[in-house]
């Protein structure tokens, strides 16, 4: 392809005057595959910082959140900005967990183009895969990073077969590594340029000068050349122009710029996907890399901005990326610095953001996740530059550019930023559904308001978190995307707000039925040498179907009970239902009638038949079996094929009825079944772990059914929690 740019300057901090001066590239791979290495590497090459992997104070520039420090892995989207030449590339970081998808979709919201990296060594599994769906189910233009091309267990070419494979036919290299030696003596000598033909050393920016050499060794020659017939084949099939083709087949010599050109767009596309080797910690391929993202990638004016509505929802004309424009510009993610306070990560779409200028932000509204529709006006503090931890300040930022702002106290994650004179709201991007439920308490009383606040904020941050208050449990779950997630959520509770917290089991909402017909006395008689109470009703229980809740039938005769205390017993009994009659659980389902009772002309009142109902329906299960009913769920998983038969083992071992499975392409599966709630409390992690990461699920409740009596016994007698 191209060749090397020039230098890019050391440190710079500064603005743009046009979009099409952008490139918002977001970095996505499976954990371990590279990324944040590929970053400082990259950081390094283009002088940001002196050396690869730190800034000013010493620290990586990747340690941003206390989990990553101590685990050694990225848990959060993080920005960083880069200088080619007159060209700034926004590089943005993005988790390889499968826990923090939500971090990797905001990335893909803010980018133009994706970086795929792919480890040499490791090659391309299922995680990978699901991935590439990630970034291709929104259109991501994509090139790909082959990484740890040094390595001496290294597989390029296997590797780059294992994308072709898995990714499509439009993965083709443009540019080999070449080697030298065999064994524990092979090493990268540096790079062959695909359409050029030419040899690059390694170095470690594009501000080295390294004249590449003109010879190659004659293997490395033919490779070069099959190389070189595929990419130009490739090329032609996505090329608008017939002449390209015309000229291959009477095989004259094609002009390079137009093959380029032409391979610029099959990328803008999403047709065409160049595979890039690179070594970052040696410094092969970051020249190279540095020279083709400003090429290949499209700028923030080829790709289509995301539609606005006003915030009450009316559709507005379609947003251009024009500095200009109307302010539109969207919070990607927001998190607390124990200095600084609440930073927003901010895309501009359209107009300019200014500091010091008051602004209107609206939300959505997530109520589910622990937000609400809100629209407020509030003026912009300090817009700057990030790097690592550290934020340079940076004036004003036009569209298409992606920038941090401090201190915005309204701001939630997916907020719209608008001018108070024209406000809007844009389209939300989807987040995913957060699956394993978690149920926290407070380590001491007092720490119960601390807890909900900082459990508050922490959702606001994070939309993949669900906040909920089970109103039968009374629990606070916490509904996280994995274990990795919830390690962070309680790292922040811990060490950012100061709460201490446990965990406990999910209690399951299970319930309670009459299983056959019964009937019940209750007496409610108390004289206590003044006013008294006086209520006594007899009562006749029968099962109804599923979701039927209560039916009360009022077959008094001869005004036993007086017509004023009838509704009295049906609320003494929907109340004793609610707090059910064996276990504590609520019942349900049930036909209730009253046939007979006694009152007394001055001992007789509301309150006294409210307990006259309660007593009889307690005596109707003494004298009746009552069954304990469980919540079952619908659940859909899609996994790849090789591990269907273990998930569904899996799923009739959890006491599931597999409904079926059908293939949905690409080699993956959707399986069906219905599963018993108290059996998928930790299915995200399980599942995780059968599928080797590559299985997805959802759920949702469908019904009611009785739960085995062995299980039953448990929660009477309250084994079970």
């Amino acid at each position: 392809m191209a060749d090397r740019s020039g230098s890019a300057p050391s440190g710079r901090v500064s603005t743009v005057d046009q979009p099409t001066a952008i490139r918002n590239v977001v970095l996505v791979g499976p954990s371990g595959a590279g990324k944040t290495t590929l970053i400082e590497a990259l950081l390094y090459g283009s002088g940001t910082i002196e050396r690869a992997g730190r800034v000013e104070d010493g620290t990586t520039t990747s340690d941003f959140d206390t989990v990553e420090i101590r685990q050694n892995r990225s848990v959060a989207l993080t920005l960083e900005p880069i200088w080619v030449g007159t060209t700034k590339i926004n590089l943005l970081d993005t988790p390889g967990y499968a826990d923090f998808v939500g971090d990797l979709r905001a990335g893909l919201r803010a980018a133009d183009a994706a970086l795929f990296v792919v480890s040499a060594v490791d090659g391309v599994d299922g995680r990978s895969a699901m991935l590439w769906e990630e970034c291709a189910r929104v259109g991501m233009p994509r090139a790909v990073a082959l990484t740890k091309i040094d390595h001496q267990r290294a597989d390029t070419a296997g590797t780059v077969e294992q994308c072709r494979e898995r990714f499509g036919p439009g993965v083709l290299p443009a540019y080999l590594p070449a080697y030298q030696g065999q064994g524990e003596d092979r090493d990268v000598s540096g790079l062959v340029g695909v359409l050029s033909g030419r040899w690059y050393p390694p170095t470690h920016g594009a501000s080295e000068d390294s004249s590449p050499t003109p010879e190659l060794p004659d293997d490395l020659a033919a490779e070069v050349a099959t190389a070189r017939e595929a990419l130009v084949e490739g090329i032609i099939q996505e090329s608008e122009d017939e002449r390209l083709m015309e000229q291959y087949l009477a095989g004259e010599a094609l002009d390079p710029d137009a093959l380029i050109a032409d391979l610029e767009t099959a990328v803008l596309r999403g047709r065409f996907h160049p595979v890039l080797p690179v070594s970052g910690t040696r410094g092969i391929g970051i020249s190279e890399l540095l020279t083709e993202i400003p090429r290949a990638c499209p700028n923030p004016t080829e790709r289509p901005l995301p539609e606005v509505t006003t915030p009450e929802g009316a559709p507005l004309p379609e947003l251009s990326c024009d500095p200009e424009g109307p302010l539109a510009a969207e919070v990607l993610k927001t998190s607390s610095d124990p200095y600084v306070g609440r930073i927003s990560l901010v895309r501009v779409f359209s107009g300019t953001l200014r500091p010091d200028v008051t602004v209107h932000i609206c939300g959505h509204g997530h109520v589910e996740r622990g937000q609400g529709e809100h629209d407020t006006d509030e003026r912009i503090g300090t817009v700057s530059s990030p790097l690592g931890k550290h934020t340079r300040p940076c004036g004003e930022v036009i569209a298409g550019d992606v920038c941090a702002v401090a201190k915005l106290a309204s701001a939630e994650t997916g907020d719209t930023i608008s001018q108070r004179d024209y406000p809007l709201r844009i389209s939300p991007w989807s987040f995913p559904e957060p699956l394993l439920p978690v149920a926290l308490r407070p380590a001491a009383k007092s720490d119960e308001d601390r807890l909900a606040q900082a459990v508050s904020r922490i959702a606001s941050e994070d939309l993949t978190l669900q906040v909920e208050v089970n109103p039968e449990t009374h629990q606070l779950v916490l509904w996280c995307m994995g274990e990795a997630h919830l390690d962070v959520i309680m790292d922040r509770l811990n060490n950012r707000y100061g709460v201490k917290v446990e965990t406990e089991p999910v209690r399951v909402p299970l319930r309670e039925t009459f299983t056959v017909p019964a009937q019940g006395k209750g007496r409610n008689v108390k004289q206590t040498g003044g006013h008294g109470e006086y209520g006594i009703c007899h009562i006749a229980v029968e099962p109804l179907p599923p979701g039927s809740g209560l039916e009360f039938v009022d077959k008094v005769v001869g005004g036993v009970v007086p017509r004023q205390y009838i509704p009295s017993v049906e609320k003494g009994i929907r109340a004793q239902m609610e707090q059910g009659v064996k276990s504590g659980y609520p019942v349900v389902d049930i036909r209730v009638t009253l046939y007979d009772g006694k009152s007394h002309s001055v001992d007789s009142s509301d309150m006294a038949f409210q307990k006259a109902g309660k007593l009889a329906l307690k005596d109707a299960a003494e004298n009746a079996r009552v069954s304990m009913l469980e919540p079952v769920d619908h659940v859909t998983v899609v996994v790849d094929e090789d591990y269907v038969g273990a998930v569904m083992s899996d799923l009739s071992a959890r006491r599931g009825r597999v409904l079926g499975n059908e293939p949905i392409g690409a080699g993956r599966v959707r399986i069906r079944a219905e599963v018993p709630e108290l059996e998928i409390s930790r299915y995200a992690i399980d599942l995780r772990s059968l599928s080797h990461g590559t299985g997805t699920f959802s759920r949702e409740y469908l019904r009611h059914e009785p739960l085995p009596q062995h299980l039953a016994e448990k929660y009477t007698t309250g084994a079970a929690p």
